[in-house]
């Protein structure tokens, strides 16, 4: 099992990244939340990972906190719930408000969230309540570790297009990843547009 990469970022197009480790490059599928966190291209990033094992394929997922793939391995075990919309419920929210809309009832909130209806939502409240990871103190990684630094492009002509990718990646539908992006244009680099459009998706 691989549980933690530290390397060199060498790629990054939502959802997907790269990380050099010794001269081995492993491809990651990541959420929206850790992408914004990471740091630019040609700079250290350590992750913790997540690895799945199909008939036809070894995915690796990325995670910038140990809390959100705790998250995503308690996440999965719900029924009806596989890694892709894991990912786009982590790339909506993040682990503390996700914990809120739980034990709040909150179904309207997670059903703004793509490929969640009203019944997943609910499952997803009744399922959750007892899944919750032990959170540990410190188990973030440091800013050094992650960046803290806004990434830059990703050395492709055109910010809006990959971002508008990347939410159809999560779920959303062509037409309503063009809304949510509408006069998102000056946000400058795609993971700054996709963080708002998500953010203004959120808030309904």
């Amino acid at each position: 099992m691989i549980g933690r990469l530290r390397g060199t970022l060498l790629e990054k197009q939502p959802p997907w990244l790269v990380v050099d480790v010794a001269g081995i490059g492993y491809e990651l599928e990541a959420s929206m939340t850790t992408l914004v966190a990471l740091p630019g291209l040609g700079e250290q990033v350590a992750l913790y990972t997540h690895l799945t094992v199909r008939d036809d394929a070894h995915l690796l997922y990325g995670f910038a906190r140990e809390q959100e793939r705790a998250l995503f391995r308690a996440l999965i075990k719900v029924n009806g719930i596989g890694p892709r919309l894991a990912l786009a419920i982590l790339s909506g929210m993040d682990e503390e408000a996700f914990i809120r809309c739980v034990m709040d009832d909150d179904v309207k909130a997670l059903t703004r969230l793509p490929g969640v209806g009203k019944k997943t939502a609910e499952r997803l409240i009744v399922e959750m309540r007892d899944r919750f990871p032990h959170w540990e103190g410190g188990a973030e990684l440091t800013a050094a570790e992650v960046g803290s630094t806004p990434s830059p492009a990703t050395g492709r002509q055109d910010p809006l297009a990959d971002a508008e990718a990347a939410l159809v990646s999560l779920g959303y539908k062509p037409a309503e990843a063009t809304r949510m992006l509408v006069g998102l244009g000056e946000e400058g680099s795609t993971e700054a547009m996709i963080k708002a459009a998500l953010a203004r998706r959120m808030a309904g």
